[in-house]
């Protein structure tokens, strides 16, 4: 489970903005040499875009949505998107959502993480980034790149008004296959900054727990709130 290790005093009342705060990724895998090898075995394996493989280093009760059974059964569906258990008119989509689940595995599993305190190891790091409950969390948006340009215009011609590193942004609209988003900063700034570089803060995320008998699987791959 999420556990709190930094707060984001992202919003007060009143026309004042917290400060800026930075959160540089530390990838904490390196503290247990089996982890490491498991995540790089699965991201091998998701990769080579094997199905049965991905599923077999699931744990048997994997978390895949809220509200939904989990488990491996469900998380074969996700992976092989029948376009016959679609309604009609998605159909014609079912190629593409199931590529689409398979890179959104493989970019989670790709980025720092770290434990929990129950040992737990999650990915992508800025899981652990505690907003406030008066924030909507998804208005908000972690910058995953170093020195990110952020422009008066949403071009990569316009001005340049900051280069921000790994920081929590605000995105009251997002534009869906838009190339660069409005964003506010924590400190009032606003900008446009490219998408590539924005993840939800709502979006997918990943644990990898360790079973009784000392082999580590993939317990959870989700997004939402």
């Amino acid at each position: 489970m999420k556990y709190l290790s930094v707060l984001l005093a992202a919003l007060v009342c009143g026309p004042a903005l917290a400060d800026r705060q930075s959160f540089p990724p530390v990838d904490q895998a390196g503290r247990d040499p089996a982890l490491v090898a498991f995540r790089d075995d699965l991201l091998a394996k998701i990769t080579a875009r094997d199905t049965e493989a991905v599923v077999a280093s699931a744990c048997p009760d994997i978390y895949l949505s809220h509200g939904g059974d989990g488990g491996p059964e469900e998380l074969r569906e996700n992976l092989t998107v029948d376009p016959e258990k679609l309604s009609e008119e998605l159909r014609d989509q079912a190629d593409e959502m199931r590529e689409s689940y398979w890179v959104a595995l493989q970019d989670t599993l790709s980025q720092p993480g770290y434990f929990d305190d129950q040992g737990e190891f999650w990915m992508p790091h800025q899981w652990q980034i505690s907003l406030p409950a008066s924030l909507d969390p998804f208005t908000a948006y972690f910058i995953t790149g170093e020195k990110v340009t952020l422009r008066r215009e949403p071009s990569r011609g316009g001005a340049i008004l900051g280069l921000i590193s790994h920081e929590v942004v605000f995105v009251p609209d997002y534009q869906d296959g838009a190339e660069y988003q409005s964003v506010r900063l924590t400190d009032g700034t606003v900008g446009h900054m490219h998408s590539d570089f924005l993840w939800s803060m709502v979006g997918h995320r990943a644990a990898l727990v360790k079973s009784n008998d000392g082999n580590w699987q993939l317990c959870t791959f989700v997004s939402g709130d």
